[in-house]
């Protein structure tokens, strides 16, 4: 949800439907760190599937419990179309280097600000190993660049916009050392207007 910060608590129930496509529901217990309050949050993802990426989660539903009806449809035309190119792979050092209106490299105390950033990070690492680690992993995020085409007045702003690509530097500091190395992730957000609706790729190589 635009705006919040809640925390999650701990699972409630989840539902996986298979069609052609796979619709997983989500129940969780969330909590305001501002108001102290906890209570119920719904999630309603639908999967999709490219040999480009190697995660594709529309989230259809991201909202407080309630009994209103989810609006299932994604309104792709809303999507510019800088977003529908096959997901890019990693910049060069040229590209990141280039004084560009379109690039930001997000600052260290954003990083701690904004806690969605590692778990991008951390749904990038896992379809990397492809679900072997169950535990969360130990993960230091080194360095994130995001581009977006949306205006923003100040460089920070890119941080928060609706469609952006983020490339992501990390490292992980487990105890597995087969994935105890430096990492690099492409990961795409793009969003179609509608309350609750967001598209989340990763791409099936960046490093």
């Amino acid at each position: 949800m635009i705006g919040t910060n809640f925390k999650f608590v701990r699972w409630e129930k989840y539902n996986v439907v298979s069609t052609a496509y796979d619709y997983v529901y989500v129940t969780l217990e969330a909590k305001d760190p501002v108001s102290g309050s906890v209570f119920s949050f719904q999630t309603l993802l639908n999967e999709d599937y490219s040999p480009d990426c190697s995660v594709m989660w529309n989230t259809l539903a991201c909202r407080i419990k309630c009994n209103d009806r989810v609006d299932t449809r994604w309104d792709d035309s809303a999507v510019d179309g800088f977003y529908k190119e096959p997901i890019p792979k990693w910049l060069s050092d040229e590209e990141l280097a280039r004084d560009n209106i379109n690039y930001y490299v997000v600052q260290e105390s954003e990083l701690q600000e904004n806690d969605w950033l590692h778990l991008f990070t951390e749904i990038a690492f896992f379809s990397k190993t492809n679900h072997e680690l169950t535990a969360p992993p130990p993960l230091e995020i080194e360095k994130v660049v995001v581009v977006t085409k949306e205006d923003t007045e100040e460089g920070h702003e890119k941080l928060k916009a609706q469609n952006a690509i983020f490339y992501v530097s990390y490292k992980y500091n487990g105890e597995s050392s087969e994935w105890a190395r430096d990492h690099k992730a492409v990961i795409r957000k793009t969003m179609d207007g509608k309350p609750g609706h967001m598209y989340l790729e990763v791409a099936a190589t960046a490093d």
